[in-house]
């Protein structure tokens, strides 16, 4: 089966100015996640898709450029739109929507969760970081009963999507129009591999991280 990475990339963003070129650890933070990628066992190509080819200097060799519309960078324009214009343009069997806000996302995460995928026990694929704790929607508990209220380490866990890499079967997204299927396996992420860098303090926090761990 054919696995194409789809790394979506946009150089202008509003709540962290350029944040994809950022510098983290000696390289432009899109970098990393596309470094981690190309090293993925079962990765077949790996494209960044963007509307601006100078971005191409900020990526390590062997990277893929797919240019794309620029009608695409829109603040307003969601995801969707995005992934369904490179499906339309890039075929393969396995996509990994991988996003570059997650620049310490291993490679054996990545690994793992594709061959869950690939072996056909599950259609989709994605990170999220376990969270065990008493938790409320809507004021209400969502995962214990006020009335019997259980060990922390007993309690049901929720998780939280990370966005590091989504993986879906053409199938799903062409029929569905989802990322995640019905059947999906979830890739714990925690510490590290769980930052998501969005605003200038998860960028700090980031690169201090950077530092202590090497990376």
């Amino acid at each position: 089966m054919k696995v194409v990475a789809l790394v979506p990339i946009k150089l202008q963003s509003q709540r962290l100015p350029h944040k994809n070129i950022l510098p983290i650890a000696g390289h432009p933070l899109c970098w990393h996640l596309c470094n981690t990628l190309m090293n993925v066992k079962k990765m077949d190509e790996v494209y960044v898709y963007c509307s601006d080819k100078s971005v191409i200097q900020y990526l390590p060799e062997g990277i893929l450029f797919k240019q794309r519309d620029k009608k695409l960078d829109g603040d307003s324009v969601k995801g969707f739109e995005i992934y369904n214009s490179f499906v339309s343009e890039v075929d393969a069997d396995i996509y990994v929507l991988a996003h570059t806000t997650s620049p310490f996302i291993k490679r054996d995460s990545l690994d793992n969760a594709l061959s869950h995928v690939l072996n056909g026990e599950y259609d989709s694929a994605f990170s999220a970081e376990r969270i065990q704790t008493f938790a409320w929607y809507m004021e209400r508990t969502i995962n214990y009963d006020l009335n019997d209220v259980p060990r922390t380490q007993d309690i049901e866990p929720i998780w939280k999507e990370t966005s590091a890499f989504y993986m879906f079967k053409k199938e799903v997204f062409v029929n569905y129009k989802r990322r995640i299927g019905f059947c999906p396996y979830i890739q714990e992420v925690s510490g590290i591999e769980a930052i998501d860098i969005d605003e200038m303090k998860d960028y700090v926090l980031a690169c201090r991280l950077a530092e202590l761990e090497e990376v």
